[in-house]
């Protein structure tokens, strides 16, 4: 399958969504809003769950499944109130002692005039920073779409996941086209370019392992009791140092390299 074909299946309108994977991986959820800030972004969905009988926090991006619903929740593009909600969430869970798990799928940020007058950058920022330092346990399953910082600002984990159709890069393969090469329409060449597909980020050591979809729902599950199997025996402190060495040991030389030599091939 071309780098294309899994982004197109990311995308796809019929994907599970966030709503789903909290149907039919936990149990008693109970939706948390607002960022005691601002107003509620629905864009973010997050809140208290069981899983296998375990208190839990569940934090992710929300698309709609039909056009109104897409609309109300600004398509997965949260926006600073989003952020913040989810970081308040997260910090509600580390003094309960929650693990928290977060499931990623957006095309990005809000890139809207009113996003960056509220605070975008300093939300997803400070997420960053936030998570880097959370004494709790962290995973990450990244189930269509991971874009830009926004993928990010919930996704700074100890464990990382995609499902084999996900996608996970710095921005659009139409963006990345545009930017390169001034042509948008060049995006199926763009995608082979970025490396955004799961096998390619593992490869890379960007995330821990590939999660099949077919019996998507007990493979979620599985995973999700594995790496917490193994996080289980960690100390507060021993979590968020190893999470941060985890994303300051990607190797920089060897990314800018890697892709001064890919463009030499454009």
């Amino acid at each position: 399958m071309k780098a294309i074909d899994r982004v197109l299946a990311a995308r796809d309108k019929d994907r599970p969504k966030i709503t789903d994977y909290i149907d039919n991986v936990f149990t008693d959820f109970f939706e948390q809003k607002g960022d005691l800030l601002g107003k509620e972004d629905a864009s973010i969905y997050g809140g208290i769950a069981l899983f296998q009988g375990r208190p839990v926090t569940v934090i992710g991006h929300r698309k709609g499944k039909d056009v109104n619903e897409n609309v109300t929740c600004n398509f997965g593009m949260p926006g600073p109130e989003g952020y913040r909600k989810a970081l308040r969430i997260m910090k509600q869970a580390e003094k309960f002692g929650r693990p928290i798990i977060t499931f990623v799928d957006t095309p990005g940020a809000y890139p809207g005039l009113e996003a960056e007058a509220f605070g975008i950058s300093q939300a997803i920022s400070g997420n960053l920073a936030a998570m880097s330092s959370l004494k709790v346990p962290i995973i990450t399953i990244v189930t269509g779409e991971g874009s830009s910082g926004g993928a990010l600002g919930i996704a700074v984990a100890n464990r990382v996941y995609m499902l084999e159709n996900a996608v996970y890069s710095v921005l659009s393969p139409e963006g990345f086209a545009s930017i390169l090469w001034n042509d948008s329409n060049r995006r199926d060449e763009a995608a082979e370019v970025m490396k955004l597909t799961a096998n390619d980020l593992l490869g890379f050591g960007v995330i821990d392992g590939i999660i099949p979809e077919r019996g998507l729902y007990i493979r979620v599950s599985n995973i999700i009791a594995g790496a917490l199997k193994e996080l289980d025996g960690m100390s507060g402190e021993d979590l968020a140092h190893e999470r941060f060495e985890k994303f300051r040991s990607f190797d920089e030389e060897f990314f800018k390299n890697d892709s001064s030599a890919r463009m030499e091939k454009v």
